[in-house]
């Protein structure tokens, strides 16, 4: 009888885990299945793409990737994803240049009004994007800026994106202000603080800030659709729709494959520095 006792126990454990590994499995299938089509899908003739009831293509063929390198309306794939590549890095470096400097005034610096400025700016997180963009338009319409890449870079370089400002902010309320309070003892100014001290020290969130601003830029389609009218501007996820004509044929193993194409840069980015994105999250918010 003690035996059954003691058996029991485990033995419900290992069921129970058993069934959340299998629940996971099951939820992790439901997820991923959309980028395994897709991957699939970039192998078959595009007349067996849509209506085809067999995920693993019957007939491999790298033509749909032969025909997405090629490029269409006669722009290479290779000048969309340099217009991508562009736009990614120049909101990396905008981003972590302005964010970080706009976070050290709010956490460092103590000047008037600096609390009813902070939750001013939070409060631009609650504001619906579709609610600005139609002045912005205007502006950088009469500016004659509209058909550049500034519209879709501008903001990146004068900290509007509050996101990432929120999460250096709170990055830096956990660093030890007896550093800084040390440097001003030795005649450090904010500069020197901020370049010798803080700086070096935020490298988890400066990792993830870069890490979410480079992919929210690849993946963006509104802006670039909004802003760009000439096709040898366009990035990626613009010239895919390039691909599919509600008028004509649509090609889209080409569009399959191009999508694969433009997924990888994403990807190899973030597994180059996913265990600082693990870093900078687990330690944002954390006050000592």
């Amino acid at each position: 009888m003690s035996t059954m006792v003691d058996v029991r126990p485990g033995y419900r454990r290992r069921l129970g885990s058993l069934g959340w590994h299998l629940l996971t499995l099951a939820i992790a299938a439901v997820v991923l299945y959309p980028g395994l089509w897709m991957l699939l899908s970039a192998f078959k003739p595009t007349n067996q793409i849509v209506g085809s009831v067999n995920l693993v293509p019957v007939n491999p063929t790298l033509d749909n990737f032969r025909t997405a390198l090629d490029g269409i309306a006669g722009v290479s794939f290779w000048r969309f994803f340099g217009n991508s590549m562009l736009l990614a890095v120049g909101s990396v470096i905008g981003t972590v240049f302005s964010a970080s400097i706009t976070a050290y005034a709010f956490a460092r610096i103590d000047f008037p009004g600096r609390r009813i400025w902070f939750a001013l700016m939070i409060g631009t997180l609650l504001l619906p994007f579709h609610v600005v963009i139609i002045p912005q338009y205007i502006v950088f319409n009469q500016l004659g800026l509209v058909d550049t890449m500034v519209p879709l870079l501008i903001g990146k370089f004068l900290a509007a994106e509050a996101f990432f400002v929120f999460l250096m902010v709170q990055f830096m309320r956990g660093l030890p202000r007896e550093l800084d309070e040390a440097a001003f003892l030795d005649g450090a100014g904010h500069l020197r603080i901020f370049t010798s001290i803080t700086l070096p020290l935020m490298k988890p969130v400066l990792a993830t800030s870069s890490i979410f601003a480079f992919i929210w830029s690849w993946n963006d389609f509104f802006g670039p659709l909004l802003y760009l009218k000439n096709s040898d501007l366009y990035p990626l996820p613009v010239a895919l729709r390039l691909f599919v004509d509600q008028t004509s044929t649509s090609d889209y193993g080409a569009q399959m494959a191009m999508a694969v194409l433009a997924l990888a840069p994403v990807i190899i980015f973030f597994l180059v520095f996913q265990r600082y994105l693990i870093g900078g999250v687990a330690t944002t918010g954390l006050k000592g």
